[in-house]
């Protein structure tokens, strides 16, 4: 599967968060978040998933797994089965995040 990112449809979450879901397979998705200044991923573990979060541009602060640290372009974190983790957007920003399995919940 080829997905062109200005053909993906952004969908606002928030009045400062929005999400473009890139490409997926059977058990793997590629997410694209883009935040505002201000903007957060509130605090969240998953059950069932394991995410890989790579950060394009901007600066966030993460937490994952009592740990904090801010992240800049080219920073990544990986977050667990059960890890809590969150972000807050320093400046404006994206995050391009990876999980396995897919979230069936964004797709739905």
């Amino acid at each position: 599967m080829i997905t062109i990112n200005k053909e993906i449809e952004l969908n606002q979450l928030e009045e400062k968060v929005a999400r473009k879901i890139l490409v997926n397979g059977e058990s793997l998705m590629m997410v694209e978040v883009y935040f505002k200044k201000g903007g957060i991923g509130q605090v969240h573990s998953h059950e069932e998933h394991e995410q890989v979060s790579y950060v394009v541009g901007g600066s966030f602060e993460i937490s994952c797994d009592d740990e904090k640290k801010v992240l800049k372009s080219g920073d990544s974190f990986y977050a667990d089965k059960n890890v809590e983790h969150g972000v807050k957007a320093l400046e404006d920003g994206v995050i391009l995040d990876i999980f396995t399995p897919i979230r069936e919940d964004f797709v739905e």
